[in-house]
């Protein structure tokens, strides 16, 4: 009997854009996105804050290298497709057990190593069928071996961390999660990642902020549950409408030029853009807007609870405006990094959201959440009407 000829990956076009079935991913991501912030939401404290970043990290590696590996070959055909919906499974997996892979005593074991096996599966199968789209390409197969190299390195304290639990898991997953992400920077330095399409890379991304975001109106149904909708409510749903219309909009204003910033660089320097203004930019982005989704999720539980003059507690404070203001940082980096020119108040406006945490810490929910989308809405109108200023003025 014959070895069976698989057919090779289909190399994509310069013109290539996101297909359904990496949409279908996305649904896969938008779930564990819903699964930290429950986590998040069930036992609100710094420590909880720290334990859902260093997930959402994870999650957002599993989803990233994905992201690369789409826009050199296409994910929908033969046996790529196949490995890639092995690796949604797992992703899947990883979102199922993240509310319990940071409970601590006996027999907590569990959770946590099938949440580490998961994400070794995720990353294994990627680096095979990179390495398999780039057999005839000795400079990306260099740069797929040092990087899975380097990933390989941080299952070591993946695994160390989800047998030993408590203080040491967090430890152990940060030093993990740092080594891995440096890993792809190092690869991204010493041999270079190729980007094929920079349509198909900007609007995967773009995708995915949209997909953050829609975690923000998510957490109103979540925060009011079954509770009768009251006045109270109904505005503070109305509000984060607001909120999150407002955050896509200071987004997706420069989303335009810096594809074409993308498209104008040349050979490895487009992949270095990408991996910066993209790969590590987005991060922020996505934490920024989890955080800000886990502030409205308690403003709504309290209202809901009929607590409308309660003032906010520390860590929704911190999460809403904080959240915000990561988001903003994000912008900011996502701007630079993209050949963007960063406006004094695009540097600033993180700054001010964070002044705003002390006021809105004593202020009761409904308000700070107002207060809030007040300020937003402040900076998107004064963008937009610099922007017109500056079109006006280079039009005269």
């Amino acid at each position: 009997m014959g070895w069976i000829s698989w057919p090779r990956p289909v190399v994509t076009a310069e013109k290539h854009r996101p297909t359904l079935f990496e949409v279908f991913f996305d649904l896969v991501l938008v779930f564990g996105l819903i699964r930290v912030t429950t986590f998040m939401s069930e036992r609100p404290s710094s420590e909880t804050l720290t334990q859902g970043l260093l997930v959402l990290v994870l999650l957002w590696n599993s989803w990233l290298v994905y992201a690369w590996l789409g826009n050199y070959v296409r994910l929908d055909v033969g046996l790529t497709r196949a490995g890639v919906t092995v690796a949604m499974a797992a992703v899947f997996l990883i979102a199922l057990v993240i509310p319990e892979a940071w409970q601590t005593g006996p027999h907590t074991t569990k959770p946590r190593l099938i949440l580490v096996l998961a994400y070794v599966v995720v990353r294994v199968i990627d680096s095979a069928l990179f390495h398999w789209a780039a057999a005839d390409d000795p400079r990306l197969s260099r740069t797929v071996r040092l990087y899975a190299l380097t990933s390989a390195l941080s299952w070591l304290p993946l695994v160390l961390g989800a047998v030993l639990g408590g203080t040491a898991q967090l430890l152990l997953w940060a030093a993990a999660l740092i080594v891995d992400m440096s890993g792809g920077v190092l690869a991204l330095l010493v041999s270079g990642w190729p980007v094929r399409s920079p349509g198909h890379f900007v609007e995967r991304h773009g995708l995915v902020v949209i997909i953050a975001l829609g975690e923000s109106l998510i957490s109103v149904g979540a925060g009011i549950g079954t509770r009768m909708i009251r006045t109270p409510t109904l505005v503070a749903a109305l509000l984060t409408l607001v909120l999150t219309i407002c955050l896509y909009w200071l987004y997706s204003a420069n989303t335009a030029h810096a594809e074409r910033a993308l498209t104008m660089a040349p050979g490895l320097r487009r992949g270095f853009v990408a991996g910066n203004a993209y790969s590590v930019a987005h991060l922020p982005l996505l934490a920024g807007t989890i955080y800000v989704a886990l502030g409205v999720e308690e403003v709504l539980a309290a209202l809901a609870h009929e607590k409308s003059h309660a003032t906010l507690n520390w860590v929704p404070a911190i999460a809403l405006f904080g959240g915000a203001a990561l988001y903003l940082v994000g912008r900011a980096i996502f701007l630079g990094l993209s050949g963007q020119s960063v406006r004094l108040e695009q540097y600033v406006a993180p700054g001010l959201a964070l002044l705003l945490l002390p006021v809105g810490r004593y202020l009761p929910g409904l308000a700070a959440l107002g207060l809030l989308t007040a300020f937003l809405v402040a900076l998107l109108s004064y963008e937009a009407w610099t922007r017109r200023s500056a079109t006006n003025g280079g039009a005269q």
